[in-house]
């Protein structure tokens, strides 16, 4: 009877043995899946196809897409084109600024960058947003960036013709 007691413990032992292995094997055949399934497509795929991806996201996106990990970033701080559409965007409301700054030689990115929040701002302005605040403490805290003479004369026009 110990004999018999002893041999299925021994099976057992052996059974636990395999299985801890055959957990093991699989812990680690997934765990290189894993790191080869986690290559990015810029990494996957031609730089135009990845540069046709980020074409497609909007400002914040893109944005964040640059601080994802450094081959994001690599690719969206050092193409340009990528930015041009949302400053052209921008322009609607600040053609001015924004040809002044391209006329001045500053890239897309960072003519987007001068004009971004200016854009907003004044384009709230125009749209008679803040027509109705009869004192400065009606303003919202965001309502006011630092804006050239020429800019407040175009919303001050806009306000008169309300």
């Amino acid at each position: 009877m110990k004999k018999v007691s002893e041999q299925s413990t021994s099976r057992r032992n052996k059974q636990t043995v395999s299985s801890t292995s055959f957990k093991k094997l699989t812990i680690q055949s997934f765990e290189q899946k894993e790191k080869t399934s986690h290559r990015n497509f810029v990494e996957l795929f031609p730089l135009e196809v990845s540069l046709k991806i980020f074409c497609e996201l909007d400002i914040q996106s893109l944005c964040n897409a640059a601080m994802t990990c450094q081959s994001w970033n690599r690719i969206i701080e050092n193409c340009d084109h990528l930015w041009k559409h949302h400053c052209l965007t921008v322009r609607a409301v600040c053609q001015r600024e924004i040809d002044g700054d391209r006329g001045n030689g500053y890239s897309w990115k960072v003519t987007l960058l001068r004009n971004y929040w200016k854009s907003i701002v004044k384009h709230e302005w125009l749209c008679g947003k803040y027509s109705n605040v009869h004192s400065r403490s009606g303003l919202p805290e965001k309502s006011m960036y630092p804006m050239d003479v020429d800019t407040w004369g175009e919303i001050l026009e806009a306000e008169l013709e309300r």
